[in-house]
């Protein structure tokens, strides 16, 4: 029988992740978990954050899959002229060349956790963007601080 190793690479907290704003005027926020440019992987991980009556611009990727996992919030999600409405526990995937744009149609911040593999230059994108701060609001969400955690 062969001898297995799992090997933890690497640890992070929401106090550890990065956050940018990738234009001025954008209504939503990405704050970077893993990716290409510090950790060794080809994918990348990063929670988006829109404020209220925030979305994306329309945007595809050429080769990537984007899956979106809606942590907290609802709101709306195009791809391709397929609209349909989503809340927290809801994901999305959205293929290679899927038009697609999420908004937040709630009262408060949308939060959804985002895997787009490959990177496709996700990651390059997002931090050649403004950094910006996470929140008390936006820590806790991450942090799950309000929700009683058992193991």
């Amino acid at each position: 029988m062969e001898n297995f190793r799992c090997m933890i690479a690497d640890i992070k907290s929401p106090k550890d992740y990065q956050a940018f704003r990738i234009s001025p005027n954008d209504t939503n926020r990405l704050a970077i978990i893993f990716d290409p440019t510090t950790d060794d992987i080809s994918f990348t991980v990063c929670v988006e954050i829109f404020d209220t009556g925030g979305k994306t611009p329309p945007n595809r990727h050429q080769f990537a899959t984007e899956m979106f996992f809606i942590l907290k919030g609802e709101g709306r999600v195009d791809c391709d002229g397929r609209t349909a409405l989503i809340k927290a526990g809801d994901s999305i995937l959205v293929p290679a060349t899927g038009m697609h744009i999420i908004e937040n149609t709630g009262k408060d911040r949308l939060y959804a956790l985002c895997v787009m593999v490959p990177n496709e230059d996700f990651a390059e994108l997002i931090r050649r963007g403004a950094p910006v701060e996470l929140d008390e609001e936006d820590l806790a969400v991450l942090s799950q601080a309000n929700t009683p955690i058992f193991i």
